[in-house]
């Protein structure tokens, strides 16, 4: 078990987990550790952990509980980029028809527009544009930048996020975990000393990196 110094552990917040990619009993399975003596501080690192995966891949792997509204210029008449949108349960797709920023006009779902990508189901993944295919809707369905200007023409309320957790996300949340908490007993990365000298911490960061970076997103205004 690691040595945390007692002004350590006094100085961590008691927290739960909150949208963390590892659960407590999977990270103590990891570092195989049996005690719950270093509960509070592996949840703490946990949740540091998620947050910076979210950093590095500019986007989150959770799912909202409850649908939220955002709105989103649409660059094209005929598809509008969103955030990840985790599923259609609660989505509500509003259109500002006048570019007064009332959005009066409720679109529906598989008969004016479908979600993309088409595999996101299958796939596990969130979906990221909305693309119409009405031919009965007078033309354009997104009010564009030619009809709104730089004013946002679409009203999206929905469950943003992922569906769930990819398992690549949740070993990399693992590994950068342990790492954290193994750097506890590590001043400067120095575990200790061997025959050969000075034994060092080897750096994750690059690592984890590389595993998320798959996911990694382009923000579009």
């Amino acid at each position: 078990m690691l040595n945390v110094p007692e002004h350590f552990r006094f100085w961590i917040p008691a927290m739960a987990i909150t949208n963390g990619y590892a659960t407590l009993a999977a990270m103590k399975a990891y570092l195989s550790i049996s005690d719950s003596t270093d509960d509070t501080l592996l949840e703490t690192l946990i949740e540091s952990a998620s947050r910076s995966i979210d950093k590095i891949a500019n986007r989150r792997f959770y799912a909202d509980t409850t649908a939220t509204v955002r709105l989103y210029r649409a660059y094209s008449d005929v598809f509008v980029y969103t955030d990840d949108i985790s599923s259609t349960t609660g989505l509500i797709v509003k259109v500002d028809e006048a570019g007064n920023g009332t959005y009066s006009k409720t679109l529906t779902l598989n008969t004016d527009y479908i979600m993309d990508p088409l595999t996101a189901d299958a796939l596990g993944r969130p979906f990221t544009q909305l693309t119409m295919v009405s031919n009965n809707e007078s033309w354009p369905i997104f009010p564009g930048l030619t009809q709104n200007g730089l004013r946002p023409g679409v009203q999206v309320t929905a469950k943003f996020g992922w569906p769930s957790v990819p398992s690549d996300v949740n070993v990399a949340c693992l590994i950068l975990t342990a790492d954290l908490y193994k750097r506890k007993d590590a001043p400067g990365g120095v575990l200790g000393l061997g025959d050969l000298g000075v034994i060092r911490m080897s750096p994750v960061g690059r690592d984890v990196s590389q595993m998320v970076r798959a996911y990694q997103k382009i923000a579009i205004a």
